[in-house]
């Protein structure tokens, strides 16, 4: 659904989208969408969104927000364009039609835009010195010239720095909005011939909200004035980059509808391939999604109408910082990205399973080989006395002794004779009584103990 938008007429933004036609449902409605972003850290959901699910008191909703931001009276936003394309104010705007979104960004936003505002030279300074004046929210678009006097961007007359600083000193909250803005983009790339910088360079002694991308996403940036006006003018949550946490606090590999084929080992080849055709993972194509952090596959682009990953191109990494040198050439393979890959290197896994058991086969052979080798040698080196071998230790009989035997040596035992009849029998041996407690039979004093049969010894 789209609305006319003909500037701010009324005291307030809700009686602004009432005149334009906007139905409170559908105002409840975006600010529901904003609420489950600002909460969840993600818009995926998180511990608040699940409070406010619950219907936890002071948990912020929908209706608070549609309330606070409804209530708002016309703010006043400066916003630059330095060195850029002038793509993000375009994702910004859109070209699908006005949507609540839209209204509320234009609404908020058309104090001073170099862009769209109608005023040119002397008017347009004007009505930036007035609002430099006052308290302000500042966006800016484009980087910051640093090189030989900022030459390379001037404004009336003024370099881009000088601009900057004179915007940022009265502002309240300081948005930057896009690559170029946050680290110079495309202009900052070596060799960098005009010095190029983003706006957290120049201006430190104010926190700077960075909404990155080339261009960001333009309910990101909607959401994130939205946040500084429903939140007395606090600024969101941020990571180690400056960007805030809502709309970046995960990979877009994390999220992206094509990871079960990442994990599955799935890639498309070729832009033409069955593959690509298919909606297969384009890792192999150099996508940088691994490596990128954005809300890109959750909120899209163009009304939510699709996103490039979505078209069938790989994610070139935007909204990391130095990512046109960092991440160029773009359809190189990122290395070194982990995952399992499931049908993908199950033949790798099953190769080197085969390979693991040759080799153990191998090794056991040659095992085998060395025993049998060295149980060979050892049975070679046995004497055999049937072969007329000296057998060690062995000695002759004791009855007809060795002519080489020493005189001196003792006479051998006398034989026992052989019993007969008339000689006397042996006295059985007495009978040794059984332990107490015990069913063994007696046995002979003189006999040894015996294993029974089946016993250990």
């Amino acid at each position: 659904m789209t609305y006319p938008l003909d500037g701010w007429q009324e005291p307030t933004l809700a009686e602004n989208l009432a005149r334009a036609g906007v139905p409170r449902r559908d105002f409840l409605k975006f600010c529901g969408g904003l609420a489950a972003l600002f909460a969840a850290g993600s818009a995926i959901g998180g511990p608040v969104a699940r409070a406010q699910a619950a219907g936890v008191p002071g948990a912020i909703t929908g209706e608070v927000i549609a309330d606070t931001l409804g209530s708002q009276t016309k703010p006043l936003v400066a916003w630059l364009q330095l060195q850029e394309c002038t793509g993000c104010m375009e994702s910004a705007l859109r070209s699908g039609g006005t949507t609540v979104e839209d209204l509320v960004l234009n609404l908020l936003s058309v104090d001073y835009n170099e862009l769209v505002m109608a005023a040119a030279g002397d008017a347009a300074n004007e009505a930036l010195h007035a609002i430099n004046a006052q308290d302000h929210i500042l966006v800016v678009n484009g980087s910051v010239s640093t090189k030989d006097g900022g030459i390379y961007c001037t404004i009336g007359g003024e370099s881009s720095e000088k601009v900057l600083r004179d915007a940022a000193a009265k502002a309240t909250a300081i948005l930057a909005v896009g690559a170029c803005a946050v680290w110079g983009s495309v202009q900052a790339a070596k060799p960098n011939p005009t010095g190029a910088v983003g706006v957290d360079a120049i201006i430190k002694d104010k926190p700077v909200i960075n909404a990155a991308g080339c261009p960001p996403i333009g309910e990101v940036i909607t959401a994130t004035i939205a946040y500084i006006l429903t939140h007395g003018g606090a600024l969101p949550k941020t990571d180690a980059e400056g960007r805030p946490l809502f709309a970046y606090d995960q990979r877009i590999h994390d999220s992206c509808p094509r990871r079960p084929h990442f994990d599955a080992g799935q890639y498309v080849r070729t832009f033409d391939d069955t593959a690509a055709r298919n909606g297969w993972c384009l890792y192999a194509m150099g996508c940088k999604g691994p490596s990128t952090f954005s809300a890109c596959p959750i909120i899209l682009w163009n009304l939510r109408t699709s996103w490039p990953i979505g078209a069938g191109h790989p994610c070139i990494g935007c909204t990391e910082k130095d990512f046109f040198d960092v991440f160029t050439p773009f359809y190189h393979v990122l290395p070194n990205v982990p995952g399992f890959g499931a049908e993908g290197i199950a033949q790798r896994v099953g190769v080197g399973l085969v390979a693991g058991t040759v080799a153990a086969v191998g090794v056991h052979a040659g095992l085998t080989a060395l025993r049998q080798a060295a149980g060979k040698r050892a049975e070679a080196a046995v004497p055999l006395a049937a072969f007329g071998d000296e057998m060690p230790g062995a000695t002759t009989d004791l009855a007809d002794p060795s002519p080489d035997a020493p005189e001196d040596a003792e006479p051998a035992a006398p034989v026992a004779e052989p019993i007969t009849e008339d000689a006397p029998a042996a006295e059985p041996a007495e009978d040794v009584a059984a332990p107490p407690g015990t069913d063994e039979p007696p046995q002979a004093k003189d006999e040894p103990d015996v294993p029974q049969t089946g016993e250990a010894d």
